[in-house]
């Protein structure tokens, strides 16, 4: 009983029931008024014809046997006919019927006058003497003599014989197969509707066989292969797409298609997230670790043996100390700004500036720091590369991760070189250099947060691995991408495109 299709079984019982049932009484019904105004247009003059047969009043007296042989005459023509004599009042003066028959003495005139005028709508009924429960179709007419009203014979078009048959023929044959017939009909109906029923809530319950299984999935957990009752695309488009030509059902089966397709989507984008945040935990406990416990074996070895080491050995410690707290700031720092980054509060303040002159900066601020380790720090621009449209803040922190992380896998002798190149709407830059370079199957980690590239002969212990997604998080808010190509021992090369300020 609590199934849709339960109830709307019911709901189509009851409904199919009641439309039989007032069927069933309007077919009755008219059927019945249907042959009662045949009989009584047929017989509407009768009473005239035997008014005009014999004089049943003179002077309002009653002609007993004229009237009593009219009837006789009447009845044998049709038995169902009843004859009564009224006065002008509408009171039953004669009849030929035994007196304990009759149960009304008086027959209301309106509608015999009506009949006599003629302006009516048949079926017209009337008083029945001999039934209380019901009025009958009659025929009425006029008794005159002399011209002088004397009352109305009225004729009952059904009367008790009539009645008496009607009862007897009511299990008859037509009977039963009008009621058989009007029972199969209302019974094929039934089926009919529960098949239709049947078959819209069938989608129904495939569409709530998919929801329960995609919930028992996990939401998208271990679906790389769908089970039975997971929701899958229609392959000519897309789940959720819109299609005009299904029907509300199969319109709800496309935006469950995609609401789960889009809810296995974030809660694959969760558990990265989760992943990442316990990645992120463990490499910052790491990273904060080393350098706090060099900073702390130093600081106690200061506290304990401070009066028995050298000036210039306490001052070796002090600047190891001192370079322990730079690496933690620059590591607390670059959480920091990847936090910011991460949560959207970072919102670019677009201006239009010259990237050559910035890069001329940026490469001045490096060249003590690339001469100090051997490294050639060079630039190739056109004569003029172009305004661009971005921040001049963020742009500068890009491309001074690039060095510093070109510097760090370069070695002595080595060359790193800035290049712009002007492109139609934008100004493309390149940091090239001839380090260690990185293995093809890790360039596409390289702009993870806390990696770095497996190369033991090459890596720097000075790395937390933040620099590159900085890089890339601040170049998605300027709507560039950034693309890594290297060769290992042969360099590497990072490239990305800043709007001019007529394409932004």
């Amino acid at each position: 009983m609590k199934s849709l299709f339960a109830k709307l079984s019911i709901a189509l019982f009851l409904v199919v029931a009641l439309l039989g049932g007032g069927f069933f009484v309007i077919e009755r019904y008219s059927t019945q008024n249907y042959y009662e105004e045949i009989t009584q247009r047929l017989n509407a003059s009768i009473a005239m014809y035997v008014t005009g047969e014999r004089q049943l009043m003179e002077n309002f007296v009653v002609n007993e046997s004229a009237l009593a042989l009219l009837a006789q005459q009447a009845m044998v023509i049709n038995p169902a006919v009843e004859v009564f004599l009224l006065d002008t009042e509408g009171n039953i003066l004669a009849h030929p019927f035994p007196p304990d028959s009759i149960v009304r003495n008086r027959v209301d005139l309106t509608p015999v006058r009506a009949l006599i005028e003629g302006n009516v709508d048949m079926p017209l009924r009337g008083t029945d003497p001999r039934n209380l429960q019901r009025e009958k179709i009659f025929s009425a007419f006029p008794v005159k003599h002399d011209d002088v009203l004397q009352g109305y014979l009225y004729a009952v078009l059904g009367g008790a014989q009539y009645d008496e048959l009607a009862n007897s023929i009511r299990d008859s044959y037509v009977q039963r197969l009008s009621a058989g017939a009007l029972l199969a009909v209302v019974l094929a109906a039934f089926i009919i509707g529960l098949l239709v029923f049947w078959l819209f809530t069938r989608r129904l319950s495939q569409l709530t066989t998919n929801v329960n299984a995609f919930t028992d999935s996990g939401f998208g957990e271990n679906t790389d292969r769908p089970g039975p009752g997971m929701p899958v695309a229609s392959p000519a488009r897309k789940p959720g797409t819109a299609n005009s030509g299904a029907d509300e059902i199969g319109q709800l089966e496309f935006a469950f298609n995609a609401m789960a397709s889009k809810l296995s989507e974030q809660f694959e984008n969760l558990r990265n997230t989760d992943r990442l945040r316990r990645e992120l935990v463990s490499n910052v406990s790491h990273d904060l670790r080393t350098p706090l416990a060099s900073m702390h074996g130093y600081v106690e070895t200061l506290l304990i043996k401070n009066e028995e080491l050298s000036p210039d050995k306490r001052r070796e410690y002090l600047e190891i100390t001192r370079k322990h707290t730079l690496r933690l700031g620059e590591l607390i720092g670059d959480l920091f700004e990847l936090s910011k980054l991460d949560s959207a509060s970072i919102h670019p303040s677009l201006e239009e500036f010259s990237l050559a002159e910035l890069m001329h900066d940026i490469v001045h601020e490096y060249e003590l720091d690339a001469s100090e380790r051997g490294i050639k720090l060079g630039i190739e621009a056109p004569n003029d590369p172009g305004i661009v449209y971005a921040d001049i803040g963020l742009v500068q922190r890009v491309l001074e991760n690039l060095i510093r992380n070109s510097l760090k896998f370069t070695p002595a002798g080595g060359r790193i070189n800035i290049r712009l190149d002007k492109k139609p709407g934008a100004v493309a830059v390149a940091v090239e250099d001839t380090g260690c370079g990185i293995p093809e199957q890790e360039l596409e980690h390289v702009f993870n947060r806390f990696y770095q590239a497996e190369n033991s002969t090459r890596r720097t212990a000075n790395s937390a691995g933040l620099g590159l997604a900085i890089v890339r998080k601040i170049l998605d808010l300027h709507g560039s991408r950034i693309t890594v190509s290297s060769r290992v021992d042969q360099g590497t090369c990072f490239k990305f495109d800043l709007p001019t300020s007529a394409a932004a």
